[in-house]
């Protein structure tokens, strides 16, 4: 079974490219981020034509979240457990949840779509709110964990955290200055790996990024970053055979600013003496 964890920037603009990637590199799942529509704008028809079922969370032209699959999609669940909310200038309860986590359930496995907070600055209230929502779901992954430790889980998106040196070949991020880079924000990934999750695509790719900027030229220079990730439980690393970043992605025409990163996944009988080291 073969997965996939896409940054669209704009579904509308870029679902014939998505489709035809989807097809071309046979793959069953892919979770999009950065859909930037809602329910009634998306192009529903044109994924049911290519065999892919469709759901999504989105509100307005901002973030988005969407699970397209060849197999039955089950228990969706819009938001996790506790997800803060926010509105510039406004603190308190009862702020509003934006469209940025969206789970469901396929041929077993249960998959998270999520599109994590910028930050936008080590000031802004933003970074507050994505450290917030950040360790709110690690949270919620220790819960889910300790309730079902065999549950095949992968939380796989645009995580707007490079949680290493080497992720970072964009000369404009500058620790101690920028977010994505800053020690609050490696804490709150690393505390995934806490709450029983791996990366599954780093040790079989360890180098290559997943985004660059459409400024400067960012792409030609490779001056981009890894911040595009699937974190999978034990369960679900055990079956993981192989991974990929598809950095050939990012070019042609009107392009995401990030590539699809695969999983491969054997679904069958899990033999350890088989599978890559993950955790």
């Amino acid at each position: 079974m073969r997965i996939a964890t896409w940054n669209i920037n704009s579904i509308r603009t870029r679902h014939a490219r998505a489709i035809d990637w989807m097809v071309r590199e046979d793959v069953d799942v892919v979770a999009f981020q950065e859909i930037k529509c809602t329910e009634a704008q998306f192009p529903f028809a044109a994924f049911e034509d290519a065999g892919y079922e469709v759901v999504l969370h989105g509100l307005n032209q901002w973030n988005g979240v969407a699970i397209a699959a060849r197999h039955a999609i089950e228990d969706v669940e819009v938001g996790f457990p506790g997800q803060p909310g926010f509105l510039k200038g406004h603190e308190g309860t009862d702020l509003p949840i934006e469209a940025r986590a969206i789970g469901a359930t396929v041929q077993g496995l249960r998959l998270w779509s999520l599109y994590v907070p910028n930050g936008r600055g080590l000031d802004d209230p933003h970074y507050a709110y994505k450290l917030d929502w950040l360790a709110t779901l690690a949270g919620d992954v220790h819960d889910w964990l300790d309730q079902d430790p065999e549950l095949p889980l992968a939380l796989m998106g645009d995580f707007n955290i490079a949680p290493l040196d080497s992720d970072v070949g964009d000369p404009t991020f500058v620790q101690g200055v920028s977010t994505h880079i800053s020690p609050p924000e490696r804490a709150a990934f690393a505390a995934f790996a806490a709450a029983g999750l791996a990366d599954v695509v780093r040790p079989i790719r360890p180098e290559g990024y997943t985004y660059w900027d459409y400024k400067q030229l960012r792409f030609p220079r490779n001056e981009g970053m890894r911040i595009d990730f699937v974190l999978g439980s034990r369960t679900f690393a055990d079956r993981v055979v192989d991974a990929s970043i598809h950095r050939e992605e990012r070019k042609g025409d009107g392009p995401s600013d990030h590539v699809p990163v695969v999983v491969d996944l054997d679904l069958s009988e899990v033999d350890d003496d088989d599978r890559p080291m993950i955790f």
